[in-house]
C-alpha cells in the first residue's frame, strides 16, 4: 500500500512499544489516523506517549491512546489492525477482528510492502543478531567501495536495532535493507524478502505458538511468498531449518559446517572456509579470521557468507566484515577477568539449547549461571550436558526449582533468588582457569524488562567485584 493510500485511513496498533510507535510515526506522516491500544496503564506509557507527543501537535486527533485493555469497539472504525511483536494473536480483539474481516499487519509487513530497494530478511531460533550483524558488516564493506557499481546504502535493523519502518522513506531503489525477523514478526506476515535465510529452528517461545509444529510454520512464512526469482538460504545440517527445502520456491544457497556434494553454499575444510558457486571452490578466508567462540558461531559466519553471495557482493567483502568482529553486546561477551577467570555475558541465552551452544563454546572449567523465567521448553538436554561439563551450577530466578528437577537433586548448585546473589556465589567459587558463564536459558521478565537489561546489569555487578 503505497504512501498516498493511507489518507483517511483508521489503523488501530495494538502495542505501543518501539514498534508500535514507529508505526505510529510512520502512518501518521502519510495520512493515516492511529489509534494506540496497550494494556499498561497511562502511567507506564508516559515514555512512548511524550515520543509521538509531536504528531498530535502538528495534526490535532491523528493520534488517539487507549490504556489498560483492548476493547472491542476499537475495532469499529478500524481499517487495518496492526500487531506488536508482543502481543498475542490469541487476545480477543485480534480474534474478532479476524471474524469481522480486518486485514491484520505489523511494521515488517509494511515495511517490506513499501521499501523500493532490495531486502534481505533473517530468521532463526538462534544467532539471528550475529549473522544480520555480518551481513550488514560485510554488505556496508560492498557498497563503500568508489568501484561498486550499485552505489546506494545499506540499512540494517528489524528485530535488531530501530524498526527500518523509521527510515523506509529515506531509502532508495539503489541501497539494501537487512533485517532480522523474530517468528512473532512473521506469524502474520504474508509477504517475503527477495533473500531469506533460515537458519535454524530449535525450541523456543512455546509459550507463546504453543506448539514446535506452529512455532516452525511462524518461521517458514519467510520463504512462503517468495518467487523463482528470489533465493533460500538453509543450513543442510541442522533438521529444523532443512526441513523447509520443499517449500523453495527460486534459488537455494547453504552453509554448513561440512561441503554437500551439488548444494551451493558455504562450508569449512580443514582450516578454510570455501564457496562452491555451482561452478568452482573458492576459498573464502582461513577459519582463524572468525574471532567468535563456539561451532554456533562458525555457522553464523558461514550463514553470512552464504547469504552475502545470494546478494551478489565479493568474496572481499565478506572478509572485510568478519575482520575484527568480536561479537554483539549479550552474546558471548567477554566482560573482564576477575578471580584469575574470564568472566562472559551471554545474557542472549533465553531458550536452553542456546545455553548449551554457549556451555559447547568453552574447553575450561566452567562455573555457569542458569535461570530466569521458563518458556515452557524442555530442560533434560541442557541437564545432561550440565553435568557432564560444569563445575558449579548457579541457578537463580523463578526457573531455578525447574532447572533444579532437571539436573538431579544429586548433583551440586547453589540457588540464588537473584542475579546478584547468583553473581556473588560465582564470586565465591571460582578458581583460576575458570570461565564463569552467565548464559540463562530463560528469559530476562522475572526481574528485567529484557536480556539486554539484565545483560547490562552482569556487566556492572561483575565490574564491581
Amino acid at each position: 500500500m503505497n504512501g498516498y493510500l493511507w489518507n483517511g485511513k483508521q489503523v488501530l496498533i495494538l502495542g505501543a512499544a518501539r514498534q508500535g510507535t514507529a508505526l505510529a510515526r510512520y502512518l501518521v506522516g502519510h495520512g493515516a489516523k492511529v489509534v494506540l491500544s496497550d494494556l499498561r496503564d497511562i502511567e507506564e506509557l508516559s515514555i512512548a506517549r511524550d515520543s509521538l507527543a509531536d504528531l498530535s501537535e502538528q495534526e490535532p486527533g491523528s493520534v488517539e491512546w487507549f490504556c489498560g485493555s483492548h476493547p472491542l469497539e476499537l475495532l469499529d472504525q478500524a481499517d487495518l489492525v496492526c500487531v506488536s511483536g508482543g502481543v498475542p494473536l490469541e487476545q480477543p480483539i485480534i480474534v474478532e477482528a479476524r471474524r469481522r474481516d480486518i486485514p491484520l499487519s505489523n511494521d515488517s509487513q509494511i515495511f517490506l510492502e513499501n521499501a523500493p530497494c532490495n531486502i534481505i530478511g533473517i530468521t532463526g531460533s538462534a544467532g539471528k543478531t550475529t549473522t544480520t550483524s555480518l551481513v550488514g558488516r560485510m554488505a556496508q564493506a560492498a557498497y563503500q567501495r568508489p568501484d561498486f557499481s550499485m552505489g546506494g546504502q545499506v540499512w540494517v535493523g528489524g528485530n535488531i536495532g530501530s524498526p527500518l519502518i523509521t527510515v523506509l522513506d529515506q531509502m532508495k531503489p539503489e541501497d539494501l535493507a537487512v533485517v532480522e525477523l523474530s517468528s512473532f514478526q512473521l506469524e502474520i506476515m504474508s509477504r517475503s524478502p527477495q533473500i531469506a535465510a533460515v537458519l535454524n529452528i530449535t525450541p523456543n517461545h512455546l509459550d507463546r505458538h504453543g506448539s514446535m509444529h506452529a512455532y516452525s510454520e511462524a518461521k517458514a512464512r519467510i520463504l512462503e511468498y517468495q518467487s523463482q526469482d528470489h533465493t533460500a538460504v538453509l543450513c543442510p545440517e541442522e533438521p529444523g531449518s532443512w526441513s523447509m527445502k520443499d517449500r523453495v520456491n527460486g534459488h537455494l544457497v547453504t552453509f554448513a559446517l561440512h561441503a554437500s556434494p551439488g548444494l551451493v553454499g558455504t562450508y569449512i575444510r580443514g582450516d578454510d572456509l570455501l564457496l562452491w558457486d555451482g561452478e568452482a571452490e573458492l576459498s573464502l578466508m582461513p577459519r582463524e579470521t572468525v574471532r567468535l567462540r563456539g561451532e554456533h558461531n562458525l555457522l553464523n559466519a558461514l550463514a553470512a557468507c552464504a547469504i552475502t553471495f545470494a546478494a551478489g557482493l565479493s568474496v572481499e567483502s565478506m572478509r572485510v566484515g568478519i575482520e575484527g568482529f568480536m561479537g554483539v553486546p549479550h552474546r558471548l561477551e567477554l566482560v573482564r577477568s576477575w578471580g584469575g577467570a574470564e568472566w562472559y555475558n551471554d545474557s542472549i541465552a533465553t531458550a536452553p539449547e542456546r545455553a548449551m551452544a554457549a556451555i559447547r563454546s568453552f574447553d575450561e572449567p566452567l562455573v555457569l549461571m542458569a535461570g530466569g523465567r521458563d518458556k515452557d521448553l524442555p530442560w533434560d538436554d541442557f541437564a545432561r550436558l550440565v553435568r557432564q561439563r560444569v563445575k558449579h551450577l548457579i541457578i537463580f530466578g523463578e526457573a531455578a526449582g525447574k532447572i533444579q528437577r532437571a539436573v538431579g537433586e544429586d548433583y551440586p548448585k547453589i540457588s540464588c533468588h537473584t542475579l546478584e546473589e547468583a553473581v556473588h556465589a560465582a564470586a565465591s567459587v571460582v578458581e583460576t582457569g575458570d570461565v564463569v558463564l552467565l548464559s540463562p536459558g530463560g528469559t530476562s521478565f522475572d526481574e528485567f524488562r529484557d536480556f539486554e537489561e539484565r545483560g547490562e546489569c552482569f556487566r556492572r555487578l561483575v565490574m564491581q567485584l
